[in-house]
């Protein structure tokens, strides 16, 4: 895998999330009806579907551009909690690409750390709250040690994708806390976290992608 990520690369990771959660939307969505509203998988199949299309049609110059547009179509396109918080979460990198035409293994953990960012400001969600954060949080935490103990991007990003996996099955024991799955109370527990299982999607895609 190479060190260095341009936009062309960055668009292939979002084809690949968008892939992704076109192969797994029955199971996102299976998960949604046990805790949530049912239309996880629906809805980010449709807006992933939007942004690859948006994304084909405008060709951005510059990560930040892809990024930017990404959120926004996001935010545009996606019902529920979805939207917000990925297309937040997205926009916010966009912010920290700021001008630059390729990113590196530090700023790659850097737009990872503004997404958690992004996220904890749009749901305010904490460790244990069994939310897409539980997944996200591990995932930036293992990249940021990974690429400051001078490790490639690739092995940086296969370690995140472990911890992200780590943190959502974690998520399987939880009690719901934000959210229409904290209705549930006590009974929450015992189900895989949605939000956390396609964060983990978005995780595994930068893996596969960014060579």
């Amino acid at each position: 895998m190479a060190d260095t990520v341009d936009t062309e690369a960055l668009h292939a990771w979002i084809r690949e999330f968008a892939r992704l959660i076109a192969e797994h939307k029955d199971l996102l969505t299976e998960l949604d009806s046990a805790i949530g509203d049912a239309d996880h998988g629906i809805n980010l199949h449709r807006g992933m579907s939007a942004v690859v299309e948006v994304l084909e049609k405008e060709s951005p110059g510059r990560p930040a551009e892809l990024l930017k547009r990404t959120g926004m179509t996001l935010v545009s396109t996606v019902g529920g909690a979805s939207g917000p918080l990925y297309g937040t979460a997205f926009l916010r990198m966009s912010a920290i690409a700021g001008d630059a035409e390729t990113l590196d293994g530090a700023d790659i953990a850097k737009i990872l750390r503004a997404a958690l960012d992004g996220v904890v400001a749009r749901g305010k969600a904490q460790a244990g709250d069994k939310t897409m954060y539980d997944a996200l949080a591990p995932a930036v935490e293992s990249i940021e040690e990974s690429i400051a103990d001078g490790q490639p991007l690739g092995e940086a990003l296969d370690n995140a994708v472990r911890a992200a996996e780590q943190g959502r099955a974690a998520t399987v024991a939880m009690v719901a806390r934000k959210g229409r799955a904290s209705y549930l109370g006590e009974r929450s527990a015992g189900h895989q976290d949605p939000g956390a299982t396609s964060v983990t999607l978005l995780v595994a895609a930068a893996a596969r992608a960014l060579a």
